[in-house]
């Protein structure tokens, strides 16, 4: 699978925390990278978001749909703060 950029899930990722998120610092709990979401590697075809550490490819976040919700798995990422704010 092909993948995109962390800019891929920037309108589900504002929907989801009301904020805009792609320059927002994630940090993976794998590695301990930190990066913009804009640089995590996204894929998009499967039943639901992946978003993966741009180093160790560990997997950051999940989100899928169901129903009228988003059920949104972020066990992969250690601490997530929007621009400006610190971890």
């Amino acid at each position: 699978m092909d993948d995109l950029d962390g800019n891929a899930m920037g309108g589900l990722m504002q929907e989801i925390f009301g904020v805009e998120m792609t320059t927002a610092i994630e940090t993976c709990a794998h590695c301990g990278n930190a990066a913009v979401v804009a640089e995590t590697a996204v894929y998009l075809r499967g039943p639901g978001a992946v978003m993966r550490c741009p180093t160790c490819t560990n997997i950051l976040m999940v989100v899928v749909r169901r129903q009228d919700m988003h059920c949104v798995d972020m066990q992969g990422i250690a601490s997530l703060s929007p621009a400006g704010q610190t971890a």
